[in-house]
């Protein structure tokens, strides 16, 4: 007698461990679905049998953020991407989050994903991607995201990821939040860029030096960010005992923030989304700070997570 088995709608799930962090990686979008420290939540988490709900832990490729109308002109080139916003009328949060993705390596602390590359709607450019989650006992979550063209001619991309961090708390109002952005994006109602990035100083935006959320609603691009001597730019949510820490290398000149107010009110202000991106909303349409991948060029992107005090 055959038994049917049953597959998650994620798919595959990837566990990987080192000290007192474990994460849970899926095989559908490559996405982040768990992240715990002392079996304590990190991030917003979902059942390996949901899809990402809200985008939890999702990672966007080959764009973060919304592309607006979902068209855009790249070489000489009109293309036109699916609204997957029909709400705003946007392409929204890239093409490769509903993608399964293949295993290349799984070790006990790291697993690496790839996708294969394949023209899509709108997008006929085969740019192979490799995304590799590893933690550390010391130093947590490590992500690191590789795009390559494969194909024969240039390709527009960018990335970002959609954590949406919890120190454990009701709701993050009893949170405080460290921003290390000097400048935020003006948007229209349909959350595409309105005009240049304005200075965050004498704003409710200005998170610059740790304060309350209380009050605070953003869903927000920022950018201008402050980095230390090893060029990380560190964002830091604190409250019920512990800090959280997300920090960016040099290739995320963007973040944006959203805490949640739009979302049903069971799990509305639950958690903070911080999305790490190497370009801001629009980019494919704008052109700023979007990559452009040369035939056989490669470039890396890498962010995570860590527990800073607990």
């Amino acid at each position: 007698m055959l038994i049917a088995m049953t597959i998650p709608l994620t798919g595959t799930q990837y566990e990987i461990e080192a000290g007192r962090y474990r994460a849970t990686v899926t095989e559908l979008g490559a996405g982040l679905r768990n992240l715990t420290f002392n079996a304590a939540p990190l991030v917003t988490g979902y059942e390996a049998d949901e899809l990402p709900p809200h985008s939890a832990g999702a990672l966007l490729t080959p764009w973060p953020n919304r592309i607006d109308q979902g068209h855009y002109c790249f070489e000489g080139r009109d293309y036109q991407l699916a609204l997957s916003e029909p709400a705003y009328g946007n392409a929204i949060h890239g093409l490769t989050r509903w993608t399964p993705w293949v295993r290349v390596a799984h070790d006990p602390d790291e697993v690496t994903l790839r996708c294969v590359p394949h023209g899509q709607q709108g997008y006929p450019f085969a740019v192979q991607t490799d995304a590799t989650y590893r933690v550390d006992g010391e130093t947590g979550l490590h992500v690191s995201v590789t795009a390559t063209n494969k194909g024969s001619r240039p390709a527009p991309w960018g990335a970002g990821a959609h954590p949406y961090l919890t120190t454990g708390t009701p709701t993050i109002d009893e949170c405080e939040l460290e921003l290390p952005a000097g400048q935020w994006l003006p948007v229209d109602d349909r959350l595409i860029p309105a005009g240049p990035p304005q200075d965050v100083a004498g704003t409710d935006l200005d998170f610059t030096t740790m304060r309350k959320l209380t009050g605070s609603k953003l869903d927000t691009a920022l950018t201008g960010l402050r980095r230390g001597p090893d060029d990380l730019a560190w964002v830091r949510l604190s409250g019920g005992g512990r800090t959280l820490g997300l920090w960016m290398d040099a290739a995320s000149g963007w973040l944006q923030v959203f805490t949640g107010d739009a979302l049903e009110p069971a799990v509305r202000r639950t958690a903070l989304a911080v999305e790490p991106m190497t370009c801001p909303p629009n980019a494919f349409a704008s052109g700023e700070d979007l990559i452009v991948l040369e035939p056989r060029e490669a470039v890396t992107w890498r962010w995570g997570i860590k527990v800073l005090g607990d």
